[in-house]
């Protein structure tokens, strides 16, 4: 069978953060409380000129850097995304253009709330094995949106993940891929309406904890794994206690889901949570060790993958000084009327 993979892959958070406790002071809410019950100490707040076709362009740039390939051999490029800047205008064209990749490919916009991304890399996949192209680029980004005092204020981030997919000079091998999906109503956004909508709890047994356990589970069971088989566990994180709840149900010990569990210091970057989960473990996981990947989005749905580290990926990390620590470290914290300037900057330009 052939072999298919990760040949690069690259993030991008902004540099501007704000914490909970400054958005709870705004509202007259309990910080402390809020912080304590999502488990997010601050999140990525998106500059003036960043959006989620910029951000995908940066975290493309870095895992161009890793894979050392021409970008013009890049045949597809997906972006998924929840905050695509048109409505009518592909974000992946756009990346397409920056990255110079014209004009001999194919790129379409993924839809599928926080679990787009996933569903890029898959079709990226499916390509690259039937030789309809060399590479494909799959990216997961979003400036994630939130109602003023709604909950979601306080854990909506910003970030971006990309990966390229091809079947040679594999930093990860995908050995294997399983999706479940329902109609799950849990979290939705009207055409033309500004925040979305969601079901408060029930996002979390009948929506989050239903897919994401049922597409691990359903991964063990066509393909034979166990979760004794994996080193790493890297969940969709919309805050950070579901994951950690969701490795208890699964009997996994936290220590191999924390190194993936990002959202405390960016918030929940939505398309790009778990892909951005999974750059941080890849920074970290040495070769031969197995990274269990479980994606989420409203709607519902999960992708689950089983992915190999090869010996290739020490020297390919290497090449690259933007990974997710560097982003991590460098944050700048902002105030409310900075924040709600910022985000009020992006709807008018």
């Amino acid at each position: 069978m052939q072999k298919v993979g990760i040949v690069g892959y690259g993030c991008y958070v902004p540099i501007y953060r704000i914490k909970p406790e400054e958005i709870a002071r705004v509202w007259g809410e309990d910080g402390e409380r809020i912080k304590k019950s999502l488990n997010i100490e601050q999140k990525a707040v998106p500059d003036l000129d960043e959006d989620s076709a910029t951000m995908a362009v940066e975290a493309a740039k870095n895992a161009l850097v890793m894979a050392q390939i021409d970008s013009q051999n890049i045949d597809a490029i997906y972006v998924g995304s929840e905050s695509h800047p048109y409505a009518v205008k592909p974000t992946a064209s756009i990346v397409a253009e920056a990255i110079k990749a014209t004009a001999d490919l194919t790129a379409a916009d993924l839809e599928f709330a926080c679990k787009a991304g996933t569903a890029a890399i898959q079709i990226s996949m499916g390509l690259v094995l039937a030789d309809m192209a060399q590479y494909a680029l799959a990216i997961g980004s979003d400036t994630a949106q939130g109602k003023p005092s709604d909950a979601l204020e306080y854990s909506a981030g910003a970030g971006a993940a990309a990966f390229i997919i091809g079947k040679n000079n594999l930093v990860a091998e995908i050995e294997a891929t399983y999706s479940f999906t329902t109609d799950t109503p849990d979290f939705w956004r009207r055409q033309h309406a500004e925040f979305p909508s969601h079901g408060g709890r029930f996002t979390g047994e009948p929506a989050y904890f239903k897919h994401i356990l049922s597409a691990t589970g359903g991964l063990f069971e066509k393909y034979g794994y166990r979760a004794d088989d994996f080193d790493y566990f890297v969940f969709h994180q919309p805050n950070g206690k579901f994951p950690l709840e969701a490795a208890a149900k699964l009997g996994l010990e936290p220590k191999k889901v924390l190194p993936s569990l990002v959202t405390p210091k960016i918030g929940n970057t939505y398309s790009a949570a778990s892909l951005i989960g999974l750059c941080a473990v890849l920074d970290k996981a040495k070769a031969g060790e197995k990274i269990l990947l479980t994606s989420f989005g409203s709607g519902a749905g999960s992708d689950s993958f089983a992915i190999t580290v090869t010996d290739k990926i020490e020297q390919a990390r290497q090449r690259v000084k933007k990974n997710f620590e560097f982003y991590n470290k460098r944050e700048v914290f902002i105030d409310y009327a900075t924040y709600a300037k910022l985000k009020r900057k992006i709807k008018t330009l």
